[in-house]
C-alpha cells in the first residue's frame, strides 16, 4: 500500500507553512527541553524534521495497517464481552501499531512522556488517519481528552492520568445524555460529595458517548443541587479501573461501525473534579468542544480525500462508449469541483491549527511566567481567530465532506451501491460529520458572531492586503467583489434588528464568509504553489455564483416572508 503522508504532497506543504517558524519557537520555549529529553529538537529544522519523520510513520501504518482492516472493521464492529467493550480486531490491530510507535500523547509535554508537537502536526496525522479508516480515528484521536487534562486539571493528575495516555491507554468525553444532547445545560448525571471520605461520586446513564469504554473519561455532571442550567455542572475524571460503570449497549449505528458508542450507567462512580466546580460547561466543555470540532475538521478533510481518491481511480479504469468516464464533461466538471472543496478545506484547516496553535501554546506559557504585553494583545488576537473559525471550519468541511462522498458515489454509478467498493462505507462513515460534535446548524449559531462582530470581515481585510504577484490580482478583484456583496449582505440582514430573521438568513452569512475566506486561502496557496492555482480559480467561480444567489435571495426577502416557513397552527 501506499504512505498515506508521502503521498500526498499537499501535507508536506501545509506543514511548511511560514508561520510553523514561530509556532515551533513557542511550542518548544527556544528549545529548553534539549538537555532533558534526548528526543527533544535543538532548532527549528530538527523539529520539523521530527514532525516529518513522524507523520512517515503515521502515513505508513495508515497505509500499511489501518486502510487494509477499515472494510473487515466495518463488517465485524465492537462488541461487549464481561461489561468491556472489545474491538474488532482489525481495530486492535491498528491501536497496537500506533501504541507500539509511541503515537499516543502527541501533543503532550515530555514530562508526560509525550511528543510535545503542536497542534499542526497532530491534526495531520489524524488527516491521514481518517481518510485511512474515520471510525479508527474516533478512538485514536480522542487524546483531545489528554489535552483537556493537560490544560485545566492539577499537577497531580497531570501527572497520574497523562502518561498513561501517552503510553497507549484511550481516552473519553462523557457529556450526552438521553434527554440533553446538542443542549448540554440539561446534562443530570448527579455529582455527590461524601464529607466521610472526601470523595465525588457519580449516578446517571450518559448516552452516544464515543469510546465509552475508554481508560479514562471526562465526565459532564450536575454537582450543584437544585440547579437546572450550566452553571450547576462541573467536570469530572472517571478512571475505568474503579469498574463502577456499566456498559447498556453499543449503538448499531449506520457508519463509523468500529468506533463503539454506547450507553453507561454510572452508579456510586468514583471520580475526581477537574479544576474549580460550576465551570465544567461554561469553561472546560467549551475548550474540550472546540478541541473535538477541530478533530471532525481533520476527520472531514480525511473523508474527502478518500472519496476523492476513489472517484479519480475508478473514473479513470471504468469504460463507457470507448473511453474512460473521466474523459467526459458531466464527470471531470465533478472531480475538478470535488478537488476544488477538498483542497478549501484542507487550507481552512490548517489556517484554523495554526491559530488555535498559537493561542493555546501562550495559554501554557502564562502558566509558567507572566506574559508580557505584547504577548497577551497576540494570544487575545490569535484565540479571537480560532473562536471565530473553529465552527466555520467544523460546518463547512463536513458539508463539503458530505458532498464528495455523494458525488464520489455517483461516479461510480451502480457499483457504487453495492458493497464490492470501499465507497460505500465512505458514503456512511462521512454522514456523521455533520451531526456530531454539533450539527450544521450550531456551528452557524456560534459562528454567526463572526458576521455580526466583523470578525471574519476583519480577517479578509487582512488577506486582502497580503501580497500577491501581478497574475493572481483577477482573482483577488474578483474576492473584493464578493466581499462587498458580503458586507451589504450582512447589513441588510443587520438592520432590521430582529433575532429570528438573522437566525434564519445566519447560514447564508456564514456560508458567504467561508466562500471568501477560503477563496484568499487558496490564493495565498497558489502564491507559494502554483499547482493550487487550478483549485483557486474553480472554488473562487463557483463562491462568486453561490454568494450572488445568496445575496439576491436576502435582498429579496422581507420580514415579513418568514411567515411562510412557520409550521402551521393546529
Amino acid at each position: 500500500m501506499a504512505n498515506f503522508f508521502t503521498d500526498n504532497p499537499d501535507l508536506l506543504f501545509h506543514l511548511q507553512h511560514p508561520l510553523m517558524k514561530k509556532i515551533v519557537a513557542l511550542k518548544e520555549r527556544n528549545f529548553a527541553d534539549k538537555d532533558k529529553f534526548d528526543y527533544a529538537p535543538v532548532d527549528f529544522e530538527d523539529a520539523m524534521d521530527s514532525y516529518e519523520k513522524v507523520l512517515e510513520i503515521v502515513g505508513e501504518i495508515s497505509g500499511d495497517i489501518v486502510a487494509p482492516n477499515a472494510e473487515g472493521v466495518d463488517a465485524e464492529g465492537p462488541s461487549i464481552v464481561n461489561n468491556e467493550v472489545v474491538y474488532a480486531k482489525g481495530t486492535q490491530e491498528n491501536l497496537d501499531a500506533l501504541v507500539k510507535a509511541g503515537l499516543m500523547g502527541i501533543t503532550l509535554p515530555r514530562k508526560y512522556e509525550g511528543l510535545n508537537f503542536p497542534i499542526v502536526p497532530y491534526i495531520m496525522a489524524a488527516d491521514i488517519v481518517s481518510r485511512a479508516d474515520a471510525g479508527f480515528v474516533n478512538i485514536w484521536g480522542l487524546q483531545d481528552c489528554a489535552e483537556t487534562i493537560n490544560e485545566f486539571a492539577d499537577e497531580d493528575q497531570k501527572c497520574r492520568f497523562l502518561p498513561r495516555i501517552s503510553n497507549g491507554e484511550t481516552a473519553a468525553m462523557d457529556l450526552t445524555e438521553p434527554d440533553a444532547g446538542s443542549d448540554l445545560q440539561a446534562v443530570q448525571l448527579k455529582a455527590s460529595f461524601n464529607e466521610k471520605d472526601g470523595k465525588w461520586y457519580l449516578n446517571g446513564v450518559k448516552r452516544f458517548i464515543t469510546n465509552g469504554d475508554g481508560h479514562v473519561s471526562l465526565v459532564l455532571a450536575r454537582s450543584e443541587a437544585g440547579t437546572n442550567d450550566g452553571r450547576g455542572l462541573s467536570m469530572f475524571i472517571y478512571d475505568r479501573n474503579q469498574k463502577a460503570v456499566t456498559i447498556r449497549r453499543i449503538e448499531n449505528k449506520m457508519g463509523i461501525k468500529g468506533s463503539p458508542t454506547c450507553e453507561l450507567v454510572f452508579r456510586n462512580a468514583p471520580a475526581e473534579l477537574v479544576g474549580e466546580r460550576k465551570l465544567g460547561l461554561i469553561k472546560y466543555v467549551m475548550a474540550l468542544m472546540n478541541g473535538a470540532r477541530l478533530g471532525i475538521g481533520a476527520q472531514s478533510v480525511g473523508i474527502s480525500e478518500s472519496a476523492y481518491r476513489e472517484a479519480l481511480a475508478y473514473s479513470a479504469e471504468r469504460k463507457q462508449f470507448g473511453k474512460p468516464i473521466a474523459d467526459f464533461p458531466a464527470v471531470y466538471e465533478m472531480l475538478a469541483t470535488m478537488k476544488a472543496k477538498l483542497d478549501a478545506s484542507r487550507t481552512l484547516l490548517y489556517e484554523t491549527s495554526r491559530f488555535v496553535d498559537i493561542y493555546k501554546t501562550y495559554a501554557h506559557i502564562s502558566n509558567d511566567r507572566q506574559l508580557d504585553k505584547e504577548e497577551r494583545k497576540e494570544m487575545k488576537y490569535y484565540q479571537r481567530l480560532a473562536d471565530f473559525f473553529t465552527p466555520l471550519l467544523k460546518g463547512m468541511t463536513s458539508e463539503y465532506c458530505n458532498q464528495l462522498a455523494y458525488d464520489a458515489l455517483q461516479i461510480h454509478g451502480g457499483s457504487g451501491f453495492m458493497k464490492d467498493y470501499p465507497i460505500e462505507r465512505i458514503y456512511r462513515d462521512a454522514r456523521i460529520t455533520t451531526i456530531y460534535e454539533g450539527t450544521t446548524q450550531l456551528q452557524v449559531v456560534a459562528a454567526i458572531r463572526g458576521v455580526t462582530t466583523g470578525g471574519y470581515l476583519n480577517r479578509i481585510r487582512e488577506y486582502e492586503e497580503m501580497p500577491l504577484k501581478p497574475e493572481l490580482h483577477a482573482f483577488r478583484r474578483t474576492l473584493i467583489g464578493m466581499t462587498e456583496e458580503f458586507e451589504k449582505a450582512v447589513h441588510q440582514v443587520t438592520a432590521v434588528k430582529d433575532n429570528e430573521y438573522l437566525d434564519f438568513h445566519a447560514r447564508r452569512l456564514v456560508e458567504m464568509a467561508g466562500n471568501i475566506i477560503m477563496g484568499y486561502l487558496l490564493l495565498h496557496d497558489t502564491e507559494r504553489d502554483d499547482s493550487f492555482r487550478r483549485s483557486a480559480d474553480i472554488f473562487i467561480r463557483s463562491g462568486r455564483s453561490e454568494n450572488r444567489a445568496k445575496a439576491e435571495y436576502i435582498s429579496n426577502f422581507s420580514i415579513d416572508d418568514l411567515g411562510f416557513f412557520k409550521p402551521a397552527e393546529a
